[in-house]
């Protein structure tokens, strides 16, 4: 029987303890002894990367921003649909979470972090999108924390706030995309992401592709 191995650990900002591990092959990301991402499980991620390809067709020099590097299957998805002129941009607060990407799971997505299109924007994407200038971006994509409700850091309710989606509504270019991530069904987030001028759908997705069911939620918002 295979191992289970600790290969590296870390605080978040709020204090939890944060860890890698490998076994037989798969990663998994933990905060505080539970299972936050793995790399067996990842058919949620990847679909929100997806989420971001009719945008991506439509302008050969789309702006993509994917807020949460995590284990890189949303990267993945989108550079697989990016020409060669699209820009994609990944914020992520842990550094550590790109070391180990660039270490550990080197063999896993973290070698896409040396593709030409791609820029690391560290530090925290909530800052990085406030920079950004207005109708800057052809698609966000957040998979920051565990969607609407915090559970990595709580400044991250400053995106899911209705200043936060006008904020993200106006860094998106006309007909631009938000797609948010999200843990379980949030009927409140969804209405005020509609209240804030978005076209919303909320799609939906399975923990992997063999599911029977769906676990997780991605909010859309188009911008008309």
């Amino acid at each position: 029987m295979k191992p289970h191995r600790n290969l590296a650990e870390t605080r978040t900002p709020d204090g939890a303890r944060l860890s890698l591990h490998e076994h037989d092959g798969s990663y998994c990301i933990r905060l505080n002894g539970q299972d936050l991402m793995h790399s067996d499980t990842s058919a949620s991620e990847l679909l929100l990367g997806e989420l971001a390809k009719d945008r991506l067709a439509a302008r050969p020099e789309a702006r993509v921003l994917i807020g949460g590097l995590g284990l890189g299957y949303t990267l993945k998805a989108v550079l697989e649909h990016a020409g060669p002129r699209a820009r994609v941009e990944v914020g992520e607060l842990m550094p550590e979470i790109v070391d180990w990407n660039r270490t550990h799971m080197a063999g896993l997505n973290g070698r896409l972090l040396d593709d030409p299109r791609v820029t690391l924007r560290m530090g925290d994407v909530v800052a990085t999108i406030a920079k950004a200038a207005p109708a800057a971006y052809d698609a966000i994509l957040l998979d920051v924390d565990n969607g609407p409700t915090s559970m990595v850091n709580a400044g991250n309710v400053r995106l899911y706030g209705a200043r936060g989606l006008d904020v993200l509504r106006k860094k998106l270019r006309p007909g631009g995309r938000l797609a948010i991530w999200s843990a379980a069904p949030d009927r409140t987030f969804e209405g005020r992401l509609a209240r804030a001028g978005f076209a919303t759908q909320a799609i939906p997705a399975r923990v992997f592709p063999g599911a029977k069911r769906s676990a997780y939620v991605i909010y859309v918002g188009d911008k008309a």
